[in-house]
């Protein structure tokens, strides 16, 4: 059982967004929106904190955001609406075996 590759109910997940020209440019303007909403409502099962960084140096793979510690790539809407709701069902999961 590897506990500590989910977080726990006290345990923060950390999203970050780039900040970067061609990040924001390219969608992460429209990820912020969701992510605040996100964040928001996300409910007391789990606590979320959202930040920034201004370039990942990752600009031609952009939009790039981290999750939990794991940069994503090329994010659209759609795709963040998935991760999101990845993290979440992996979260569910994780509090039926405590």
């Amino acid at each position: 059982m590897n506990s500590s590759a989910i977080p726990s109910d006290s345990d923060p997940i950390e999203i970050v967004v780039c900040y970067g020209t061609s990040c924001f440019a390219r969608g992460n303007s429209d990820n912020l929106a969701i992510l605040n909403s996100y964040s928001q409502s996300a409910g007391s099962n789990m606590s979320v904190r959202l930040t920034g960084k201004l370039c990942q140096e990752q600009c031609k793979e952009g939009p790039n955001l981290m999750i939990a510690g794991k940069l994503h790539h090329g994010v659209t809407t759609t795709r963040l609406r998935e991760l999101l709701q990845q993290l979440g069902a992996r979260l569910e999961g994780n509090h039926g075996t405590a």
